[in-house]
């Protein structure tokens, strides 16, 4: 076993085939990414429950198969959000209700992830239960960015986001509700994926037929996140919504880039307005596509009508989660968490149905948009990464927001149709700050998605012009 930091820049694939060649073994990164948290770790708090015993013992059994045999990550260690039950290992929700429960179980995700061969040595930081955008909690305290420990590591996955551009991670799981997977990829300079729900399952839940809150897979790039995705897809018993594997896997995809022909640009989807320094870096990014030979037309695309319709069922999901933790420890909850859950309390069947329908449309009038364009474009955040002291969003481009989530409709928006998205850097404020696009596919179409994406990355090549404060 050995420590080499230089690992940490390489990428995901990289350390894979490093592993099947046995050029190095899962000891030796986990002792690696060991000493990189000690140096990083106390400065940005992304990964405040550390399980390296327990890795270490998963990598001794892993070590005794064949090579071949030891699974598509093959070694590669993996943090997993604090939402997911890792069995053994401390898992509060971010929340003082579960600051000292150890599940006895692991979710069923993770149970897969391991056969897969990754590797389980964290957990990565959450605000209270995946609320909001910023991530900090009674617990554990706030996770900070790794470009400016000022400023906010978005959320909910701020955590699995910062340890990716601190170099504590080589890929990381998160999950997405609000957009808590592509906030904090956009503030850390990463990518987030949220694929189709069902693509990537977990169970139990106590609603295994929902489809707004799902996880996905992180990483530093467009093909590590295909890699993690391939490794997160299977039928899972106990989620009845969960879709096979692929015939060909999407690594394969996102390794054969194929420019789109045609993509449909949209600065605020008809429901948020980014703030000036980022619309104009996106459009920036806009203009290198059509230099580059790629088909861009602003489209007129208004999904503001996901508004309510999102706060109903968003609502609804946080109370059947949480009604009981509600009525047992009001006291010591997040009142974001309260007012979550009793506004889903108060939801009537006229709210419903209403919700209901108009996520029908917004879905109709995307897939139909997307039958004329390869992908949709549009900003990932209408903000800048924020001071770590504001606890939300409630004022950009002149617009005032009445909860502590509206700041996020250009994300939630997407979630109410279903379609796979992925989030990648494009850009960097005149502050340092990262910037990123979300692009997204057709439903049950993430392996055209990678492969544009993967494109499009390319084009938009070496986006940063510095690097992080810590890694």
């Amino acid at each position: 076993m050995s420590t080499d930091l230089s690992l940490i820049g390489r990428s995901a694939c990289e350390i894979v085939e490093l592993l099947r060649t046995e050029e190095v073994s899962p000891h030796d990164l986990l002792d690696t990414l060991a000493a990189q948290i000690e140096r990083v770790e106390p400065q940005v708090n992304a990964l405040p429950t550390l399980c390296f015993e327990r890795a270490h013992a998963h990598a001794d059994a892993l070590l005794k198969k064949p090579v071949a045999e030891r699974g598509l990550l093959c070694g590669l260690p993996v943090p997993i959000k604090d939402l997911t039950d890792v069995a053994g290992v401390r898992t509060t929700r971010g929340s003082l209700v579960y600051r000292d429960r150890v599940p006895a179980t692991s979710d069923a995700g993770v149970a897969l992830l391991e056969a897969r061969g990754g590797v389980i040595y964290a957990k990565s930081n959450t605000p209270e239960f995946g609320s909001g955008g910023h991530t900090y909690n009674s617990v554990f305290g706030i996770t900070r960015n790794p470009w400016d420990l000022s400023r906010s590591a978005g959320g909910s996955s701020g955590g699995a986001a910062a340890a990716l551009a601190s170099g504590t991670a080589w890929v990381a799981q998160g999950s997405d509700l609000a957009g808590s997977l592509r906030t904090p990829s956009a503030f850390c300079g990463v990518v987030g994926m949220r694929p189709t729900p069902g693509r990537v399952s977990y169970a139990p839940a106590a609603d295994p037929y929902g489809t707004l809150g799902i996880h996905g897979p992180m990483a530093r790039n467009v093909t590590d996140t295909a890699l993690l995705l391939d490794a997160m897809c299977a039928e899972v018993d106990g989620a009845p919504l969960s879709l096979a594997a692929p015939a060909t896997p999407f690594l394969t995809h996102a390794r054969n880039p194929r420019r789109p022909a045609r993509v449909a640009f949209s600065a605020g989807l008809g429901i948020a307005t980014p703030e000036p320094e980022i619309a104009a870096i996106c459009l920036k990014t806009m203009d290198r596509l059509a230099a580059n030979g790629i088909g861009v037309d602003e489209t007129d695309l208004d999904l503001s009508a996901a508004n309510q319709a999102f706060h109903t069922l968003r609502g609804i999901a946080y109370a059947t989660n949480y009604e009981e933790v509600l009525a047992q420890h009001r006291d010591v909850l997040n009142p974001n968490v309260v007012w979550n859950i009793e506004f889903g309390l108060q939801q009537d069947n006229q709210a419903m149905r209403s919700a209901l329908r108009t996520r029908a449309a917004l879905f109709q009038r995307l897939d139909t948009l997307l039958q004329r364009y390869d992908v949709l474009i549009c900003p990932a955040s209408i903000v800048l990464p924020f001071p770590v002291e504001m606890r939300d969003v409630r004022e950009a481009a002149g617009r005032h927001f009445d909860t502590y989530i509206d700041w996020l409709a250009i994300t939630y928006a997407l979630t109410l149709t279903g379609m796979p998205v992925i989030v990648i850097p494009c850009g960097m404020s005149a502050s340092g700050l990262p910037v990123g696009i979300q692009i997204v596919g057709r439903v049950r179409g993430e392996a055209a998605l990678l492969s544009a994406a993967r494109a499009i990355e390319e084009i938009v090549g070496e986006w940063a012009n510095g690097k992080p404060q810590v890694s």
